[in-house]
């Protein structure tokens, strides 16, 4: 688009002599403004990495002690995100930063904020501390007030954290497969986790839906900062989300 309104403008001063001159400006104007943006999106992507794992390591020890599972998990994130040798050591040093009695929670998360630019990667930052503490099987009262606190601070609410917890127990093994009408508690997480009610329409429930869908579309994501390791974890959300819409729909009978 620049190197196409600085032709024109070229040409308009300079008839073609300026075209050329105007077409060439705008290459260099455009390759500065695409490097100026990749640079954002490295740094979105950075502090991305650094603040998932200094808060993972808060929220592991909130309930006064790291379980194996944690940190397994943790080590699995590791893995799933495609970290280099160097940035698994970055990952760890963030995570043992976050575990100490003197880590400052809301100045990391509002570090995270800022460097975000908007709301899009909350949900998928939020949804992987919430699969870290929820390793043992549990998340314990310390670490569901400290997830509710991170939320807050993302400009989210009790809320969310709720669905996202629906959202997990919906999408478990062996939701998608079980025969017949689906057990009333994981069809109650599938409503909770889409934001519907049982009373919802079905034109709600599947506006609900896809609104869910487009938000959570991995290149949307990653066009807002989403570190490319991450891609995975994006994949997985849409994946429990359109298990948690199955459930619902077998249970409805949508056409």
């Amino acid at each position: 688009m620049l190197i196409f309104i600085c032709a024109i403008v070229g040409f308009w001063l300079n008839g073609g002599s300026g075209l050329l001159l105007g077409a060439a400006i705008g290459l260099l104007l455009d390759r500065i403004v695409q490097a100026t943006v990749q640079r954002g999106l490295l740094a979105v992507r950075s502090q991305f990495l650094d603040s998932t794992f200094a808060v993972m390591g808060a929220l592991c020890k909130a309930d006064g002690v790291v379980t194996r599972d944690e940190i397994r998990v943790t080590e699995e994130i590791f893995v799933r995100l495609h970290l280099s040798p160097e940035q698994k050591q970055a990952a760890r040093a963030a995570f043992n930063r976050g575990k100490a009695a003197d880590f400052d929670l809301d100045a990391e998360v509002d570090r995270f904020v800022r460097s975000a630019r908007g709301g899009v990667l909350f949900p998928i930052f939020l949804q992987v501390q919430l699969s870290a503490v929820a390793a043992d099987g549990e998340v314990h009262p310390a670490e569901r007030a400290m997830l509710v606190r991170v939320a807050r601070r993302l400009g989210m609410d009790e809320l969310e954290v709720a669905r996202l917890e629906a959202l997990l127990r919906a999408a478990a093994p062996g939701a998608a497969a079980a025969s017949g009408p689906p057990p009333k508690q994981r069809l109650d997480d599938a409503y909770a986790a889409l934001g519907v009610s049982p009373q919802s329409t079905e034109a709600e429930i599947k506006r609900a839906y896809r609104k869910l869908m487009s938000e959570n579309h991995p290149d949307k994501l990653a066009a807002k900062g989403l570190p490319e390791g991450m891609r995975q974890v994006a994949e997985e959300r849409a994946r429990e989300i359109n298990v948690a819409y199955d459930l619902i729909r077998k249970a409805r009978q949508f056409a």
